[in-house]
């Protein structure tokens, strides 16, 4: 995991693991949109409100709320503005981030291993006030991708 500071405001966070499974099924998984409630941590409370495909397509919009910041539910609208086999990105339209680009990579190790890899661009609002949340947001950021990580390997590891 890393953060990285790109500008006066805006962050990139870094993510990875390997799942022992072949790259076909973790992208199967993933592009299901279904895979955001088995991956979100429970507290979050992730709920699809509305989607304009069940699965991962380019153009694509998303819906949904979720307590993710201080435990209050907020909405969030995304869209995949970017897909090619095994990666994809999606980009918030409104929410609680000021700029929130996600991009999700799979990589294929060997036949039996994947490599899941996020890479998140993010700005908090409020300028100066919201770079004093980095820190919490950051640590936010380590707990809820550790657990997709471990809800992903016991998802697809004990097919």
């Amino acid at each position: 995991m890393l953060i990285q500071k790109i500008s006066e405001y805006l962050q990139i966070f870094r993510h990875s693991f390997i799942v022992k499974c072949p790259i076909e099924w973790v992208w199967r998984f993933f592009t299901d949109v279904k895979h955001l409630e088995i991956i979100t941590p429970e507290q979050i409370d992730l709920k699809i409100i509305n989607t304009t495909s069940p699965n991962i397509v380019q153009g694509q919009e998303i819906w949904c709320s979720g307590k993710i910041i201080a435990k209050r539910r907020m909405s969030w609208h995304s869209k995949i503005t970017f897909l090619k086999r095994y990666e994809y990105v999606d980009e918030m339209l409104a929410g609680p981030f000021k700029k929130w680009r996600h991009l999700h990579k799979f990589q294929n190790i060997d036949e039996k291993l994947t490599e899941v890899i996020d890479e998140i661009e993010f700005e908090l609002p409020y300028g100066m006030l919201g770079k004093l949340l980095e820190g919490y947001a950051y640590k936010q950021l380590q707990k809820t991708f550790e657990h997709r990580k471990t809800a992903t390997v016991k998802a697809l590891e004990n097919k």
